[in-house]
């Protein structure tokens, strides 16, 4: 069952730039056979893939893995939590997502008002909208992309650089769940709870032996983000902690610099979906 996976992938359902289709298509070009769609606080690529699967007759060329990535805050640090295998129609998870969408629309108006009151620049909700596949998660990159389209800024990293972050003026910080909740939350509906990029959070170690007392199953150790050392580091404290190891490209564009997709490039192991599939069927048997 050893397969050419990667299962950390974004759609414009959240704010990556390709469709679910475009998506698979892409993956099966450069040879992949697992994909996870990973949308932030979404799950509706999923069945749209599904269905461009079957349509085209693509069973056999890939699976594609029911993935989300839920964004949490603890102690003030930005914390994702990715859950794979999910039942999507579990009460708690349902209510989770809903909370999460409700808290994104929230961010984005407050944020609206704020640069129309204080920096002139007047941004229509439905025009952020437009921004994202309908029904998908509406995030700080489509306020950027609207920010620089209403002439506040040149580009999008000067929209981020003035704006989009918790020193600016008319910045509000989205009120998310706690990673907690999200790794019970995931555990509970059948998933397997996996901190994402534990690289970006500065109290990784502590925080995901914490999260195992909630249901924590994994560590994303493979990331285009992680060095070499990086990966040895948290594929040995997986190992320690009895966690499985996941890995992505956390793909959201082409890389514009290069012209190349970096789609599965990071290169991981093909034992990884494996042992996902492992450890699901024991999450399983245990709540059996």
């Amino acid at each position: 069952m050893k397969k050419k996976t990667d299962l950390h992938i974004h759609t414009y359902y959240s704010d990556g730039v390709f469709s679910p289709e475009k998506i698979v298509d892409t993956a099966i070009d450069v040879g992949l056979e697992v994909i996870a769609i990973t949308d932030h606080d979404n799950i509706l690529a999923y069945d749209v893939a599904q269905n461009h699967i079957k349509e085209n007759h693509l069973e056999d060329k890939i699976e594609v893995v029911r993935g989300i990535e839920v964004n949490t805050l603890y102690k003030n640090c930005e914390v994702h939590i990715l859950g794979y295998f999910m039942d999507t129609k579990n009460k708690d998870f349902q209510e989770l997502i809903k909370s999460q969408q409700q808290a994104r629309i929230k961010q984005t108006k407050e944020i609206l008002s704020l640069l129309s009151k204080k920096e002139g620049i007047r941004i229509k909700f439905d025009d952020i909208k437009k921004l994202v596949a309908e029904g998908g998660s509406i995030g700080r990159p489509h306020i950027a992309k609207a920010i620089t389209s209403a002439g506040g800024t040149n580009n999008v990293m000067d929209a981020y650089a003035k704006y989009i972050h918790d020193d600016s003026p008319v910045y509000v910080q989205r009120k998310t769940v706690s990673p907690f909740d999200a790794v019970e939350i995931i555990y509970d509906a059948g998933g397997v709870p996996v901190i994402a990029h534990p690289h970006d959070i500065d109290i990784a170690e502590p925080l995901i032996k914490e999260l195992m007392n909630y249901g924590l199953r994994g560590i994303e150790a493979y990331h285009r983000k992680h060095s070499p050392a990086c990966v040895e580091y948290f594929s040995s404290m997986a190992e320690e902690l009895g966690l499985i190891v996941t890995g992505g490209s956390d793909f959201h564009t082409p890389n514009i610099m290069n012209g190349q997709i970096i789609l599965g490039k990071n290169f991981i192991p093909e034992w990884v979906y494996e042992n996902l599939v492992a450890e699901k069927k024991r999450i399983d048997m245990a709540r059996a």
